[in-house]
């Protein structure tokens, strides 16, 4: 085998999914890993199991919320929940900052938020037109700001689930 043969690649993943991860961790890997809809066997295909296995896991992670399902079509379809995550990512921020900390970050990303509104004169930024230019720096530049402009309302919702998180023990409404 010459250093470019892919074989010992393959080999390697394979090592690593036999070491400790079951088929239900596999299948929840790859399904975290999507980034649009798959059938059941490519999923099999990517986590190193049969079919029928994938689709009884993908099922599985449906009724948990981890997975939608898209029977419409055929072959029936799946995708990762994006609330799923969002969740997780919040969880972890409400375990490892106090409210306070919380609220601090939300005051930084509001600010920020703020800003932005103000320089594009409107609260959306899906409504700004980036094309609108000649100058290719300017078009890239516009780009990039409604991108991270997209990337604080997003925090800005996480921050704020974190926070009824943290100040309800773990629960979004008070017990």
């Amino acid at each position: 085998m010459t250093e470019f043969d892919p074989a010992p690649e393959a080999a390697a993943s394979q090592r690593r999914w036999q070491d400790g991860t079951d088929t239900f961790g596999r299948v929840y890997a790859v399904v975290l890993g999507l980034t649009s809809p798959a059938t059941a066997t490519d999923i099999a295909t990517v986590a190193d199991c049969s079919p029928n296995a994938a689709k009884k896991h993908l099922d599985r992670l449906a009724e948990m919320g981890i997975a939608h399902v898209d029977g419409d079509g055929s072959p029936t379809t799946y995708e990762r929940n994006e609330g799923y995550l969002e969740w997780q990512e919040a969880s972890r921020i409400a375990a490892d900052l106090t409210v306070e900390e919380i609220l601090d970050r939300v005051a930084e990303l509001e600010a920020q938020q703020a800003e932005y509104e103000a320089r594009f004169g409107t609260a959306d930024p899906t409504s700004v037109s980036v094309f609108d230019h000649d100058d290719h720096e300017t078009i890239h530049e516009r780009m990039s700001a409604v991108t991270d402009w997209q990337g604080v309302r997003r925090d800005i919702r996480l921050y704020e689930l974190a926070r009824q998180l943290a100040q309800n023990d773990g629960h979004l409404i008070p017990a």
